[in-house]
């Protein structure tokens, strides 16, 4: 089922905030309603929001795939994503991220095999004088969560599977 069969009175709200020529202006609204049930963009309806839109399909991949909070495949009921860049990287970003995963026995990227947590590495979650940092994306929003260590890390995923149990 299409996203304008879904959600046909979600989206005229949405394009009601924009001017008709400046349409394209919804592509996040209209993102993020595609991402709400699965907790990822379907090319499908990458597609169909270009459409609605009159831009190219690459147009709104490139708006997935630049923006941490969204995502094109399918993860783990969290996705934990840490924050890599170079100032975070210098707090010790890199190596936090390296025993967090050789922890959970996954690589950056991959799902921990109880389908949890999925480990990512991000760009800029702007708190770089508090890294280690991430945050977590799942069914109870965006927490941030900063001054890291692994031991603290491996606390709260306990703490989510507890939650989920």
């Amino acid at each position: 089922m299409s996203l304008a069969e879904k959600y046909p009175q979600e989206i005229q709200k949405i394009f009601a905030k924009y001017p008709p020529e400046q349409k394209r202006s919804a592509v996040m609204p209209l993102l993020y309603l595609a991402q709400r049930e699965e907790g990822f963009i379907t090319k499908g309806a990458m597609e169909e929001i270009a459409g609605m839109l009159g831009i190219k399909v690459t147009e709104v991949a490139e708006i997935v795939g630049f923006y941490t909070l969204y995502h094109d495949e399918k993860a783990g009921k969290y996705r934990m994503q840490v924050c890599t860049d170079l100032p975070c990287a210098l707090r010790g970003a890199d190596k936090f991220i390296e025993e967090l995963c050789g922890n959970l026995g996954v690589k950056v990227g991959e799902t921990t095999e109880d389908g949890l947590v999925t480990v990512e590495a991000v760009m800029c979650l702007a708190a770089c004088d508090k890294a280690p940092m991430l945050q977590t994306q799942g069914s109870d929003g965006i927490n941030y969560h900063e001054n890291m260590t692994v031991d603290k890390t491996l606390e709260l995923i306990e703490a989510l599977k507890k939650s989920v149990a």
